[in-house]
């Protein structure tokens, strides 16, 4: 059984104690393959450093995070850019618009997320969307650059059935599948029952949004099995099944 984190922070500083022992104690899960979303410049050094030494199950991302978008954005995305030429990165991301911490930043928001949407498509990469009490302005630019090579997911979906239906009806997207599943009002869970197998991928997001039971603690990519769990129960298949599907659709969003 192969299970795939497709959104951890392995390297945040939450992990700087016990780093190696989270990432044996992942493997002794089965959880043997690890998408690295990039924040901004500041986690560059550190991710990359971890795909050095894992370079079997680490596999990074580039991209600015909405939240770390600032006046000297395109700066940043030029040096990405040189950085892509040099280094092999498996999607841009995590990128995306969010209104929930600061709504001043969104006109700058919105033009970096299309960028980096176009600089996807040029390189043939996945996105992986950060979408934050932002649904409709992140719908807004995507319906403006789909096509047939526009592809990634759609992070930490928390949405409602007609706003998973739309993502679906891209073509190219899945539904990343975090530990919000596994809160009980949260409403995510009626969501992900009704949709097919074959549009979700799993994450954790860690050391962020820790499942049922752990739930305000630092979350792992451990955890995942518990996620994998739930959603096993939603479907009412086994946890190996769920493991065989997400993990043969993140291949198809990230080709690896």
């Amino acid at each position: 059984m192969i299970l795939t984190d497709t959104h951890t922070h392995l390297y945040a500083n939450q992990f700087d104690e016990d780093r190696e022992q989270v990432i044996q104690n992942c493997f002794d899960d089965g959880i043997s393959r690890l998408f690295l979303p990039n924040i901004d410049k500041s986690s560059v050094d550190g991710m990359m450093k971890l795909v050095e030494q894992y370079p079997e199950n680490c596999f990074p991302m580039i991209g600015i995070h909405p939240c770390s978008v600032n006046e000297n954005w395109k700066q940043e995305l030029d040096e990405y850019k040189e950085l892509l030429k040099k280094e092999k990165f498996y999607a841009i991301g995590e990128i995306g618009i969010d209104l929930y911490w600061d709504k001043t930043t969104q006109g700058i928001q919105e033009e970096a997320f299309e960028a980096q949407i176009i600089l996807a498509k040029e390189l043939k990469l996945p996105i992986v969307i950060h979408a934050r009490d932002s649904f409709d302005e992140i719908f807004a630019i995507v319906d403006k650059h789909n096509d047939e090579n526009l592809t990634g997911i759609f992070h930490c979906f928390n949405g409602t059935i007609e706003q998973a239906n739309k993502i679906i009806n891209y073509g190219g997207f899945k539904l990343g599948i975090g530990g919000v599943v596994t809160f009980k009002n949260a409403g995510v869970d009626k969501v992900v029952k009704q949709i097919p197998l074959e549009h979700l991928v799993l994450e954790t997001d860690s050391p962020y949004l820790a499942p049922h039971p752990n739930r305000g603690k630092r979350n792992e990519s451990t955890y995942l099995t518990l996620i994998a769990q739930k959603v096993a129960d939603l479907h009412e298949v086994s946890l190996e099944e769920i493991a065989n599907v997400t993990t043969s659709n993140s291949k198809e969003v990230f080709g690896i």
